[in-house]
């Protein structure tokens, strides 16, 4: 680096030390960023497994807001009319006697009409059915195969089968309209006041707009309450992850990012079907996973606020203070010199920018439009394979249990091997194996083998889905990061509105919903071509950046092949060692 010098010889402006950084003639210290300072105070001690441990009720209330309406909802596929003047026959003969046989039917008789008869005339007599007496729709309701859904649901209390069949995929629609209103709202709010107030803010609506579920008498309530729940979901977990992240040193965030995920947002959604059969009533269930999100308003008295939010406000003092705790929790001692040099260097400018001017250039352009695209595909098939679970033919808790099992080891693999495999073709890969056993589920027959197949489907999608996140992060620039994921995950939010609709063709063709999965699998892993490798690249800081990585990548890439040190976080134990000399 080239040195302005002044008249006595000696340089005037900055110039680089052996290490790379930064000197002032002035008081040659080397500038100090957050990083650094974290890093003083201990880069992965006590404080950081306390803090992310602390993550537990967030996850619980994530995988519980997302999921519980599935518990709610599902009725069981096995149904017909309920003819009251029968009631004191058996299910079989009530079904057999009222029922017109239907061969097309799903079950081979008709769930959703009955016979026109005088019943009370039909048991004195003993008449039969007759193919020749009128039928009409069901005038009383219906009964369901209880041993399919042992409980009622809001479903099954007020009739939403037949005509009224695609009420459960617009009410889950509507719950994802409701997170991309929330992802605006709740982030102005963590941006405006902080991230510990918008995670209580979030958990809050979901939390009224849960138990006011309990008390709905017909759809509309229902979908009005599933809008406020849904502006509650991801950022009722997603606030505290960041915020939880902004307290771990860069070389220890990969795993931070996955392992507590994998942890507890797995447990969530593995006891979330048992809850929901110990509650034996969906009422009972929405309060039982609703009236706890309440507790989030303790958050702010418990836990930290993020560092990185209070320099964005000019509060460094109190962002000090945060690192001076986290050291003395980690009994580590951070150097009174490297404090003061931090606040000396706190307010340096960096480059600033919008989306407008990612969207200005042509290449920044295409690849966020295939970014955004791949994103949503993720989320269409993560979605569609949850809720095709009631397609399996298998026990509907036992299912939900053991696909939602893959959470844990889909996302400890992606923790550990990213890196070696590279982001292209872990996500070319995973969607391409997704898409086949998607489309093979439809023809391995009923029970455990669709299950299987639906547990291979359901693995490779959460590692895509995790992949493409940190892939976004990884190749957008710097001063457009956090806003270009916002996008990406409203992005997401627009997919999971789809999803419900893709499932509901099953009353179209039955197997045609995996078929539909399959294909936007495979459309998401062609997409991925087009976005650049960045394993073992450094993360662009500038829009020039952004566009010479798009420029310097050809379309496959083998970093398992490549001899080259990859990029890992500075080390940063000599500037600690410096400024305690000092």
């Amino acid at each position: 680096m080239f040195s302005k010098f002044d008249g006595t010889g000696q340089p005037s402006g900055p110039v680089n030390n052996e290490n790379g950084l930064q000197k002032n003639k002035e008081d040659t210290k080397e500038i100090v960023d957050y990083d650094q300072l974290l890093s003083s105070a201990g880069e992965f001690g006590l404080y950081q497994i306390l803090l992310l441990a602390s993550l537990f009720p967030f996850y619980i209330f994530g995988a519980f807001s997302y999921f519980s309406q599935l518990f709610m909802t599902e009725v069981a596929p096995n149904h017909w009319c309920w003819i009251p003047e029968l009631e004191n026959l058996t299910v079989i003969e009530r079904r057999n006697l009222a029922i017109p046989n239907d061969t097309a039917a799903r079950f081979g008789y008709s769930q959703c009409s009955a016979y026109v008869a005088n019943w009370s005339e039909v048991l004195a007599t003993g008449l039969a059915p007759d193919l020749t007496w009128e039928t009409q729709r069901c005038q009383h309701g219906w009964e369901f195969n209880k041993t399919e859904i042992p409980y009622p649901t809001i479903s099954s209390d007020m009739g939403w089968v037949c005509d009224k069949d695609s009420y459960q995929a617009s009410a889950q629609s509507i719950f994802f309209v409701g997170s991309i209103i929330g992802g605006f709202l709740v982030g102005w709010v963590a941006d405006r006041f902080g991230r510990l107030p918008g995670a209580a803010f979030s958990n809050f609506i979901g939390c009224i707009a849960g138990i006011a579920s309990a008390f709905v008498h017909n759809f509309t309530e229902f979908a009005v309450c599933r809008f406020f729940m849904g502006m509650s979901y991801d950022n009722c977990m997603m606030m505290t992850y960041i915020l939880a992240l902004e307290y771990v040193a860069p070389k220890y965030r990969a795993i931070s990012a996955n392992i507590p995920f994998a942890l507890f947002f797995t447990f969530g959604l593995c006891i979330l079907p048992w809850i929901a059969l110990a509650c034996a009533d969906w009422k009972t269930l929405t309060l039982a996973t609703s009236i706890p999100m309440g507790l989030s308003l303790l958050a702010p008295l418990l836990m930290p606020e993020s560092p990185r939010w209070l320099l964005t406000k000019g509060r460094v003092d109190d962002a000090v203070q945060k690192v001076v705790k986290i050291g003395h929790i980690n009994k580590k001692l951070v150097p009174p010199r490297m404090i003061e040099q931090f606040k000396k260097d706190a307010c340096r400018q960096e480059e600033k920018g919008s989306i407008l001017e990612l969207l200005r250039r042509p290449l920044l352009r295409t690849m966020f439009i295939c970014i955004c695209v791949l994103y949503m595909s993720d989320m269409i098939v993560f979605d569609s394979l949850v809720r095709t679970v009631g397609q399996l033919k298998f026990d509907f808790f036992v299912s939900f249990t053991i696909v939602s099992m893959t959470e844990f080891p889909s996302l400890v693999i992606v923790s550990f091997v990213l890196d070696w495999t590279g982001r292209k073709w872990m996500t070319l890969v995973t969607l391409l194996i997704c898409g086949i056993f998607s489309i093979i589920t439809t023809f391995v027959g009923a029970g455990l083998p669709s299950v299987l197949c639906a547990v291979v489907a359901r693995f490779c999608a959460n590692m895509a889905c995790n992949t493409a996140m940190q892939w976004a992060a990884e190749i957008l620039p710097t001063p457009v990061r956090g806003s270009g994921i916002s996008v990406v995950h409203i992005c997401g939010y627009v997919g999971t509105v789809i999803s419900p609709f893709i499932v509901y063709l099953e009353t179209v063709v039955e197997w045609l919903p995996l078929i539909v999965v399959g294909a936007i699998a495979f459309l998401g892993a062609a997409v991925c071509l087009g976005l650049p490798e960045t394993a073992a690249k450094e993360m662009p800081q500038t829009f020039d950046d952004a566009e010479e990585l798009i420029k310097s990548t050809s379309m496959l890439e083998y970093p398992w092949r490549k001899t080259a040190v990859r990029e890992t976080p500075r080390d940063y134990g000599h500037v600690n060692n410096n400024f305690e000399m000092n």
